[in-house]
């Protein structure tokens, strides 16, 4: 056997320095409860979340400076302060469907707290313990660079001699906050749309009979949506919004045109009637008559089961890439829990250390435990059906923790599809139980607590991974971090569900306000995946999917694949998501691609491009952070009934040319000040931010 090059990490195993200590664990968990927190509004909006690791290194680093904190202290409070958005990841990809398949009637119960926590605790506590079983395979093979993870570790060592840009982080989260919070008081127009009519066509006589027309949309003014499209690029911005533009420009006009002349508008409103007792019947007419409110209504019923169709298919292609490497993880996986439970591991260095074998274990059994004692008794299953439960979730857990596992080593977790590894878990249990006899809401509840659990535990798997190579490269003790992230878990597991359900009843009291029906899968909790799960889980147990609208979709995604689309997946959440957040995105992607251009015209060097990177992400992350977490106060204030806009109104009815200036302050913050901070070509190179 050939011998490895000896790996030396910036702390040597020798060396006693603070690592797990009471500050560090208790910045950590603030940070894992406010990171998580922003990552939940954000998801439930624009169905994506962002890599909290970069966040939680600079402010980790930035706070424990000022207490003279050492370096692996300020590793350990990264480790469990980016473990919130795994923790809110899982919840928002999966609880709200509960709510949106009807099994909950309301959300907010404290038997659904109960439920929920236990089940995002259990998949986070899972998720670490098959890391812990991983990590030494992963972390040391070659073949995975884990970007961001050497980022992350980079920043820790540039710490060491200067305070990093932690300003630009602060100061965009302010601006994110104060746009927010403006738009809140209608100093301008959040969207514009326009409803521009075809008129009416006969084609063939009189077999078809056309009559629609187009929705016109602005992009979202929100720096949040403009932060993601700048950090994922010009690219993936572009794959993104082109799904927007096949949902809004091709397909709904194109159903809309031949479908409305055959409705029976008086059976529509009465029905809507039905459905809102509230409304009259001259409201319920003027709504269905309405060509905007029309639309919408396509698009949610028959465009979007279309773009799960693709996303089902998408999901699939992106393990079918992996195949190769999943196998190769896998097999070594095996090989190092074999060496493990030889106990050959007496003489370790501190660096190498993880959770012994027999607590791992431990570990999974107590979550397979818990996972038969969900499915028997609250959701009300039996014996049989809870036994195969627990064990399809252990066995789906673990490959798809080993697949998440490699997807961050290869692309970083801002880019790790969960929602595509969930998707195809709750497909996988949902034909399985219905093959036992499983129906009615128990069978779907049953499922979707099986894919919560495998999906808190991929996306904590992904996470704790990226955060142990960080770890690995500066000399942490991976059992201290393993630990630290158990406390995360169960922190941000215990708070998570609280912040899903003042976001939920927020939205619903300022539907009621504003004339719309609010909540999870709203226009503004649009909650795509969670919707995703709840359409999947009930229409493959109760025979209520659309087959025809999911199958077309899947031909759709399979064409994508065969026209070779970078990322079919991308395009499919395009076409699920409301075109002003696609758009809004698209425009963060297009001001990432202007910087890049001057960047060149202006020649600068790799460290002057690297030096633009870093400021760049930390000011798209700051205004991801501040409208998020304003967003997340203005959700509670709605809670309790307090409106801003009663009390503090710029405008009755603002203009959509002030959000322009808005629109122009962003980008001008994006482009300028990242160029501006490019530095000297002689200057010294700084660490990517791997983002």
């Amino acid at each position: 056997m050939a011998e490895k090059k000896k790996f030396i990490p910036f702390v040597s195993p020798e060396t006693n320095m603070k690592e797990f200590t009471i500050r560090a664990l208790i910045i950590g968990l603030f940070f894992a409860v406010i990171l998580g927190a922003a990552n939940a509004y954000l998801g439930l909006k624009a169905g994506m979340t962002i890599a909290a690791t970069y966040p939680a290194a600079v402010l980790g680093m930035a706070i424990l400076r000022l207490m003279k904190g050492s370096i692996l202290e300020e590793n350990f409070t990264r480790t469990v302060g980016s473990i919130g958005e795994s923790v809110a990841a899982g919840a928002i990809f999966t609880l709200p469907a509960f709510f949106v398949s009807g099994i909950w009637s309301e959300f907010f119960t404290p038997g659904h707290y109960i439920t929920s926590t236990l089940i995002l605790i259990a998949g986070g506590v899972l998720g670490i313990m098959f890391v812990a079983l991983l990590r030494r395979v992963m972390v040391e093979d070659a073949e995975l660079p884990f970007p961001e993870s050497t980022a992350a570790a980079e920043i820790h060592k540039a710490g060491q001699g200067s305070s990093g840009g932690s300003k630009f982080l602060f100061w965009a989260m302010g601006l994110g906050g104060l746009i927010k919070i403006l738009g809140e008081l209608k100093l301008f127009q959040y969207l514009w749309e326009k409803f521009v009519t075809f008129g009416n066509q006969v084609i063939t006589g009189t077999v078809f009979k056309g009559e629609g027309g187009m929705l016109l949309s602005s992009p979202g003014v929100s720096p949040a949506y403009m932060g993601v499209g700048y950090i994922i690029g010009p690219k993936l911005g572009a794959l993104n919004f082109s799904g927007g533009i096949l949902a809004w420009g091709l397909m709904a006009p194109m159903i809309m045109y031949f479908l409305i002349p055959s409705i029976n508008f008086q059976d529509w409103a009465l029905s809507l009637m039905g459905s809102d007792p509230t409304l009259t019947m001259d409201a319920a007419m003027a709504k269905v008559s309405d060509p905007t409110y029309q639309i919408g209504q396509i698009w949610k019923f028959i465009v979007r089961p279309i773009a799960i169709g693709g996303m089902l298919v998408s999901a699939g292609f992106t393990l079918f890439k992996m195949r190769k490497s999943l196998s190769t993880g896998i097999a070594r996986s095996i090989k190092d829990v074999k060496k493990a439970a030889a106990g050959t591991e007496s003489d370790v260095p501190r660096n190498e250390k993880d959770i012994s074998f027999g607590w791992i274990m431990v570990g999974i059994v107590i979550v397979a435990i818990l996972t038969f004692g969900i499915t028997k008794f609250i959701f009300e299953t039996n014996v049989l059906i809870a036994i195969v439960a627990s064990t399809v979730m252990i066995i789906l857990a673990f490959f798809f923790a080993s697949v998440s596992g490699y997807l961050v080593g290869i692309m970083g977790s801002s880019n790790n599809p969960i929602s595509g590894l969930t998707l195809t878990a709750l497909v996988v249990t949902a034909l399985i139980l219905v093959a036992l006899g499983v129906q009615g809401d128990s069978g779907v509840a049953t499922v979707l607590g099986v894919a919560a659990i495998v999906c808190v535990s991929a996306a904590v798997a992904g996470e704790m991974l990226q955060d142990l190579k960080a770890g690995h490269i500066l000399g942490g003790t991976p059992w201290r971090m393993q630990i630290g992230d158990i406390l995360g878990v169960i922190l941000a597991g215990a708070v998570m569900f609280v912040v899903l359900a003042f976001l939920n009843d927020g939205d619903i009291a300022s539907g009621k306000n504003l004339g719309y029906q609010g909540g999870f899968g709203s226009k503004n909790l649009s909650a795509p995946q969670a919707s995703l799960m709840a359409i999947l889980s009930r229409g493959i147990v109760q025979g209520q999917m659309a087959w025809p609208l999911i199958i077309a979709g899947m031909l759709m995604g399979l064409a994508f694949i065969l026209m070779q689309v970078k990322s079919p997946m991308l395009v499919s959440v395009g076409m699920y998501l409301p075109i002003e957040t696609t758009f809004a995105i698209f425009v963060g992607g297009l001001i990432k691609g202007a910087v890049d251009i001057y960047s060149e015209k202006r020649k600068h060097n790799q460290a002057q491009k690297v030096r633009v990177e870093n400021t760049g992400v930390l000011l798209a992350s700051g205004m991801i952070a501040g409208e998020a977490l304003m967003g997340l106060v203005i959700a509670i204030l709605a809670v309790f009934n307090i409106f801003l806009y009663k009390y503090f109104v710029f405008f009755a009815n603002p203009t959509f040319y002030i959000s322009f200036i808005v629109l122009a302050i962003i980008a001008y913050v994006l482009i300028q000040i990242p160029l501006k901070n490019a530095g000297k070509p002689d200057d010294p190179a700084p660490p990517a931010s791997g983002m």
